[in-house]
């Protein structure tokens, strides 16, 4: 029997898919490409409305194509009505350890449904090893805020944190099998810990003394849990093994949104929690997350946004238009902003965001850096990431190695260098 696995989304998905894989390969299956694929499971993301509506149209794709369809991800527990009644499965993001049962049940006859909120250490769960540099290390599931536009949380649930010992013995088995980053990842690290005595910065002081060469990417942190032990954090953010790379999402510079957002924090708080980390961690390369069109949101409320931006001036904003989610408070709320409005506001900050990454970028052009390759990069040539996790392209390196660069080009988004010999 032949499985295809379609992974979309955030590396908490990746990661599940690596887990799934190693369980189909434990029981016997085998891995293929898509044509010869017997069965393809679809691991999906329902964060905004029009990946939805991608994840169904794909599912309906691979049904009118013949092909046997088994649904895994976010998608059935935030919007399963938008799921093809023809798949052979549904699993959500709690239940990918049933996914033998899947597919030996639709061989039968059956389809099996398991989207409900269980308990499961999936540090517990094997995992596949692949030839790449850098493994995704799952820290924690679920999250402790109550964002009124966010479908996620009722995928992943309230936060269940990992033991640290466990996620440590991942990354010392990582780092054994040749991997040189290693990614944290949970849907908020910044309250990593919260419910089993611990935090984040505690479990960076164990990772950080592990022997090795090897680079630590902290994913995405809510502000809110930050400040709650940020001087500890900044501290451990020093250390050489952890990269300058903090993704801070604040999602609108305006106070009156980010309580309609459920947000628990404030601009000023985003911002001292910014300054902090520029004042300790030179070359911190910034990335944050804007929604704008939020139900609400007047024109001076954007210009708030602006302005923030223009102060903060971070390295990347990731930002997205409101997009109604099923069953949050938000897609119930009076004061919508109309289509056309959100879409221009998300341009303007779109040419905003490039201006500002440029401007930063540029001012790298000539130095030397050191680096970690990855790989084949999409733009041709050989990727790798800095220090600060910013993206460069090289014309030839060996992969998987620190070396030193000196950088030829900067876009808004990417650099290019070359081997410094």
């Amino acid at each position: 029997m032949r499985i295809h696995i379609e992974t979309y989304g955030c590396t908490r998905n990746k990661a599940d898919a690596e887990i799934m894989e190693a369980l189909l390969l434990n029981a016997g299956y085998e891995i293929s490409d898509l044509d010869s694929a017997d069965y393809v499971i679809v691991n999906t993301c329902a964060v905004k409305d029009p990946t939805e509506h991608h994840m169904s149209r794909r599912i309906k794709e691979l049904l009118d194509g013949g092909k046997r369809v088994i649904v895994t991800g976010c998608l059935p527990h935030i919007n399963p009505k938008v799921i093809d009644e023809r798949v052979s499965a549904i699993l959500g993001v709690k239940s990918i350890d049933r996914i033998g049962d899947a597919i030996r049940l639709a061989e039968e006859g059956e389809k099996l449904i398991s989207i409900e909120q269980r308990s499961v250490d999936k540090l517990e769960l094997p995992r596949i090893w692949k030839s790449s540099v850098a493994f995704v290390v799952p820290i924690s599931e679920g999250c402790l805020n109550a964002c009124t536009y966010c479908g996620t949380r009722f995928a992943r649930g309230v936060l269940k944190s990992y033991a640290p010992e466990k996620v440590v013995k991942w990354v010392k088995e990582a780092l054994a099998r040749g991997y040189k980053e290693i990614q944290l990842s949970s849907e908020d690290t910044g309250c990593y810990g919260f419910d089993i005595g611990t935090n984040l910065a505690e479990l960076l002081d164990e990772i950080t003394a592990i022997e090795g060469e090897f680079r630590v990417r902290v994913g995405m942190m809510n502000p809110n849990h930050v400040i709650k032990f940020l001087d500890e954090l900044v501290d451990v953010y020093k250390d050489e093994k952890i990269y300058k790379f903090l993704h801070l999402p604040v999602q609108s510079g305006d106070n009156e949104i980010l309580r309609l957002m459920a947000r628990t924090y404030t601009v000023e708080e985003f911002e001292e929690i910014v300054g902090a980390f520029r004042r300790k961690i030179p070359g911190l390369n910034l990335n944050t997350d804007i929604i704008v069109g939020f139900p609400g949101e007047t024109e001076e409320a954007f210009q708030n946004t602006v302005a923030l931006i223009e102060r903060v001036r971070p390295d990347k904003i990731n930002v997205s238009r409101f997009s109604p989610r099923p069953g949050t408070l938000a897609a119930k709320m009076k004061n919508q902003v109309v289509g056309w409005r959100a879409k221009e506001r998300s341009r303007y900050l779109h040419r905003l965001r490039l201006s500002i990454s440029y401007e930063i970028n540029k001012k790298l052009v000539g130095r030397e850096l050191e680096v970690l390759t990855h790989g084949q990069g999409q733009k041709g040539g050989i990727e790798g990431r800095t220090m600060n996790y910013k993206d460069i392209i090289l014309p030839g390196a060996p992969v998987g190695e620190f070396v030193k660069v000196k950088v030829t080009k900067a876009t808004a988004t990417y650099l290019m260098g070359e081997l410094v010999e």
